[in-house]
């Protein structure tokens, strides 16, 4: 087994220490790179295609490349994988940096309709299913940044 040492701090507020079986990391449980990639695939898929996703897509560039990375880049190092987006960009600041973008109630529920959707086709453990659905829908509420009417 390879050890990654990383600083205790980056550990403390990227890894997701909650999820882990000390067994294997959520990273793993995910199926590693292939299978965390394929979730995201899936994920951006369902936002280009479904109209259930209109007012979030909307809100991403024309091609969904760059987007597919970064999440993927994020989601490895959250999940206990290599700390790839860490390694290029610092310290997420997710907050931060959706503050350009108009994110309400409709966006975020559109965004969780596409992650719940990828989750529920995906053949993941349902422990981990549940476990992500509850806490990408916290993250989703948490960048809100309009006031509903």
């Amino acid at each position: 087994m390879i050890l990654r040492i990383l600083p205790a701090a980056a550990i403390l507020m990227y890894y997701n220490l909650r999820m882990a079986d000390f067994e294997r990391s959520l990273y793993e449980m995910l199926g590693g790179e292939a299978g965390l990639r394929s979730l995201v695939n899936r994920f951006y898929d369902l936002m280009d295609s479904a109209r259930e996703a209109e007012k979030i897509r909307a809100l991403h560039a024309k091609t969904l490349d760059r987007s597919r990375e970064k999440l993927f880049m994020f989601l490895s190092g959250w999940s206990g994988g290599p700390p790839l987006y860490v390694e290029r960009f610092g310290h997420p600041r997710l907050r931060m940096r959706h503050m350009p973008f108009t994110i309400g109630a409709v966006e975020r529920d559109q965004w969780l309709w596409c992650m719940n959707k990828a989750l529920e086709e995906s053949k993941l453990d349902s422990r981990v299913v549940e476990y992500l659905k509850k806490h990408f829908a916290e993250t989703a509420d948490f960048m809100r940044n309009q006031a509903e009417a």
